[in-house]
This record gives C-alpha cells, structure tokens and sequence, in this order.
C-alpha cells in the first residue's frame, strides 16, 4: 500500500494508557507528512523532467537520423558533381584536342599552299630571268647589227670607199 502526505495526517493511532503525547505524535506526522509531500513533489517533478528529457533524446535521435541522411545525401551529391565535372572535363579536354587538330591540319594545308606558291614564284623568277635575258640579247644583238650597220655605212662614206650592195648614198 502506497502512502500519501494525507493518509500520514489522517492516521489515528488507537489511545493506550501511558502512550505517547498526541500533541507530540500529531506534531511530527504533521512534519513526515509535509517532508513526504515534498519528495513526492520533487519525485514528479523529476519523473516529469525525465519525460521531457527522454522526448528531447527522441527528437535529437530524429534529428541525428536526418542529420545522417543528409550528409550521405550530400556525399552522394557531391560525389555525382565530381564525376560530372570529370566527364565534363574530359569532353573539354577532346573537343579542344579535335579542334586542335583541325588548326594543326589548316596550318599545315596553309604551309603546303605557301610551299607551292614559293615554288611558283621561283619557277616564275626562272621565267622572267630567261626571258629577260632573251629579251637583252635580242637587244644587245639588235644593238650589234645597228653599231655594225653604222660602221659600215661610216667606212662606205669614205672616199674611194666601193658602195656595199643594198646601200644608198
């Protein structure tokens, strides 16, 4: 049987001759009754208190699973933006190889296309220096035939000179 504050100041023990002072009796279980009325407050509030605690270890286990959850969310997330980043890298890294190369290969085209014009050029040189050379020996000889011509008309107009055929006087 559980006793409470006011079972203690409602028991009556039965009188006996020579039995303790009532006014002593009552006055100490009017004491017992209130320590015991303020350990059974305290208890509740304890067991209230431990309630409350045991709610709030719930709420942070809760919390710690959310907690868990996110960060293997976040590593997973993490780890998904690391190998999009790798395969966006590596697809960078080719497209710009393949352009390089289609640079390389249009400048090597264009070294080609320079290679031959020089080669056109110097064959045209060739040209234009034979030719020219042509041309100043047509010259030169042309040149000969006029000093020659002059020299031999100067000789005919000398006296006693014989006129060459085909000249006037």
């Amino acid at each position: 049987m559980k006793l409470t504050p006011l079972d203690i100041q409602k028991h009556a023990f039965t009188q006996r001759m020579r039995g303790a002072d009532s006014v002593e009796v009552e006055a100490f279980l009017q004491m017992v009754s209130e320590d015991y009325e303020a350990l059974m407050r305290e208890r509740d509030q304890l067991a209230e208190r431990a309630l409350q605690l045991e709610e709030r270890v719930k709420e942070l286990g809760r919390n710690e699973k959310t907690l868990q959850h996110t960060l293997v969310t976040a590593q997973t997330l993490s780890d998904d933006l690391k190998k999009t980043a790798m395969r966006e890298a590596e697809v960078r890294v080719g497209e710009a190889e393949v352009q390089a190369e289609k640079v390389l290969a249009a400048s090597h085209r264009r070294a080609a296309r320079i290679s031959e014009d020089i080669r056109e050029m110097k064959a045209l040189r060739s040209r234009l220096g034979a030719a020219l050379r042509q041309t100043l020996e047509t010259h030169l000889a042309l040149v000969d035939t006029i000093t020659a011509a002059d020299e031999t008309e100067q000789a005919g107009a000398r006296p006693g000179a014989a006129p060459q055929r085909g000249q006037q006087r």
